[in-house]
């Protein structure tokens, strides 16, 4: 068995070699692998000497792919998720490079993990809807706690369905503002806005008869559609674009 083992990681090596492309482009050298990002494009960075090591980098491909493909790394929870992976195979951003070094005794060692990392940045378009959901949750949590916005999370109520309702914060009544009930929706689309709606319609009669609410739309990547604010509105739901938070932080914090 460890025979046949051997001659397969054999087999990989020649595999992984016969397929590894070099090209001189002025100082540095263009290194292609057999390795496929989510286009089905070889994988590929470059190596230039740097003193008495080897700087690799990705020539910040990766990252603006990214954000043209419309998932912008901008948020604090995506930018700490992108330097866990970066932390994780010893490689760093600079100026939305990826970027590591090598010796040469370590070179075909961070070779791996340079192609490893790039993968695994690359694998972030892919952010499955629940995680997505809880990085923009956590993303709320930290703007309301900035603006020392008092708040109460995960709440539940029920409406005069007897259904049993979910909402992300409440703010309780003060002198100078009712009752505020939000919720954050991650992917601000016609059903969640039918889902906030009938919570909404059904849980406010058993609320304080001025008690408001509020769905914080997160609108980093893509336009909130026009349709989804009106819905909410109609059903006397206050939308608020995730770049316009700004405009109710009064309301809230008072």
């Amino acid at each position: 068995m460890v025979n046949e083992m051997q001659k397969l990681l054999d087999e990989y090596a020649k595999w992984l070699k016969d397929r590894t492309t070099l090209k001189q482009i002025n100082e540095w050298v263009e290194i292609t692998t057999p390795f496929v990002d989510r286009h089905n494009d070889l994988i590929q960075f470059y190596v230039k000497k740097d003193g008495e090591k080897y700087l690799l980098s990705d020539d910040g491909y990766t990252l603006n792919d990214l954000e043209q493909n419309g998932c912008k790394l901008t948020t604090p929870k995506r930018k700490d998720l992108l330097k866990l992976i970066l932390n994780g195979f010893g490689a760093t951003e600079d100026n939305g490079q990826i970027l590591l070094s090598a010796t040469q005794e370590n070179f075909a060692f961070q070779k791996h993990n340079m192609v490893q990392a790039l993968l695994a940045i690359n694998d972030m378009f892919f952010l499955s809807a629940p995680t997505v959901a809880s990085l923009f949750y956590e993303d709320v949590v930290e703007w309301l706690d900035t603006r020392d916005i008092r708040y109460t999370p995960n709440v539940q109520f029920t409406g005069r369905s007897g259904y049993l309702h979910s909402f992300d914060f409440v703010i309780p009544k003060s002198r100078r503002q009712p009752e505020r009930i939000l919720r954050a929706i991650a992917n601000p689309d016609k059903n969640a806005a039918q889902m906030l709606a009938f919570a909404w319609f059904d849980t406010k009669d058993v609320r304080a008869s001025d008690a408001k609410a509020y769905a914080i739309l997160d609108d980093t990547e893509r336009k909130v559609p026009h349709d989804v604010q009106d819905a909410l509105a109609n059903y006397e739901v206050k939308p608020v674009k995730w770049s316009e938070r700004d405009s109710v932080e009064e309301e809230l914090v008072a």
